[in-house]
């Protein structure tokens, strides 16, 4: 079974590998708050963690 004689360099293997391309990610407006967010990702708004326009989490004051 025949073998490369040299090694490739990681260059050239990863040049011939590569098949993505950059793409801008989407963006959505969320109905509840109207704010601008990248789609599928829950995202802070006035300290409130929203996912699919429904509030998920609060931030609650720290106690110390």
């Amino acid at each position: 079974m025949p073998n490369p004689k040299r090694r490739h360099s990681q260059q050239r293997s990863a040049k011939r590998r590569t098949h993505y391309k950059a793409v801008a990610a989407t963006l959505s407006v969320d109905s509840a708050t109207g704010e601008t967010h990248v789609r599928h990702r829950a995202h802070v708004s006035e300290g409130k963690l929203y996912y699919k326009g429904q509030v998920v989490a609060e931030k609650s004051p720290i106690k110390k």
